[in-house]
């Protein structure tokens, strides 16, 4: 499935829907129209577990769908999926951003040996179409990073990497947007945790809708321009590993998202280097999920 949180028309109230075939269902309708209960937001979809996944993959089966319920995607307006209880970026997981960022970035020259983590807080989400703000006064190197996201889907506490992806829930894609000059003695929480920082969604797509998320393509476009092309291939820690990690010390729970790191082409490692400014547009793509666009604007 692919679902998401949306509005339509001029009622702005968050629904949750399921994409297909440039379709939203409303999962909530279908769910009063058929006589069945269903959560109403995606946090607690995720939470209600494989129950609440067959009642949705029933609904959608049925052929009885009332017209309130369906809308073109064009029509709707996508909203950030869900906020996350926690979300948790990982640092230098890709071998030639590890090298451009020794370069432009002053960290090490030698590839980890553990993940690289840090957090963001569930302020920083912002959601598709929905501006990054560039605050000229606290930074002057906005920067952006394509990155798979993964949606944990059941508690996760000292999980082994074999076990790992009985945790997930699905993917989506966050744009991991930095403030270069706001790390602050090698601290990166107010570099990556400013609001707007997260850009998330457009959608959740279920885990067993990609079979594989080793080997997605990814990408990201500012202006048009590719700036970053790459494939989850060449992660230096995989999800696996890196759910194991992470849940040796710290629990998952439903709804926390786990960042998997940027390629290589981060506007810092540019020569010169570039970095957003009001008016940029920048996309972020990732193979079968979708494309995450958001407007730069001004926030002072």
């Amino acid at each position: 499935m692919r679902l998401l949180t949306f509005s339509a028309g001029p009622d702005t109230t968050a629904r949750l829907g399921a994409e297909a075939d440039g379709l939203v269902l409303d999962l909530a309708l279908l769910a009063d129209h058929a006589g069945v209960r269903i959560p109403h937001d995606l946090l607690s979809f995720v939470r209600a577990g494989a129950a609440a996944r067959r009642t949705a993959g029933e609904l959608l089966a049925g052929a009885d769908r009332p017209a309130a319920a369906v809308h073109r995607l064009e029509d709707v307006t996508p909203h950030a999926p869900l906020r996350p209880g926690k979300i948790i970026g990982v640092g230098l997981n890709y071998v030639e951003h590890v090298e451009e960022s020794s370069r432009s970035l002053d960290t090490a020259k030698e590839r980890p040996a553990r993940p690289v983590l840090f957090s963001k807080p569930a302020t920083a989400v912002t959601g598709p179409g929905r501006p990054i703000l560039h605050n000229a006064d606290l930074t002057r190197q906005l920067d952006w990073e394509c990155e798979l996201a993964v949606v944990i889907g059941r508690t996760a506490f000292r999980v082994r990497e074999e076990d790992a992806y009985d945790h997930v829930f699905g993917y989506s894609i966050v744009n991991d947007i930095s403030a270069r000059d706001q790390r602050r003695s090698g601290q990166w929480f107010f570099s990556k945790g400013q609001d707007s920082y997260a850009p998330f969604g457009p959608v959740v797509v279920t885990a067993d809708e990609i079979p594989d998320p080793m080997a997605l393509d990814l990408s990201l476009r500012v202006n048009g321009v590719t700036k970053q092309k790459s494939n989850t291939r060449h992660m230096l820690f995989p999800i696996a590993r890196l759910i194991a990690d992470i849940s040796s010390g710290v629990t998952l729970e439903p709804g926390d998202v786990i960042a998997t790191g940027s390629p290589a082409g981060v506007g810092a490692g540019m020569v010169p280097p570039e970095f957003l400014h009001p008016g940029d547009t920048v996309e972020a793509t990732v193979e079968r999920i979708g494309t995450l666009t958001n407007p730069v604007v001004d926030a002072r």
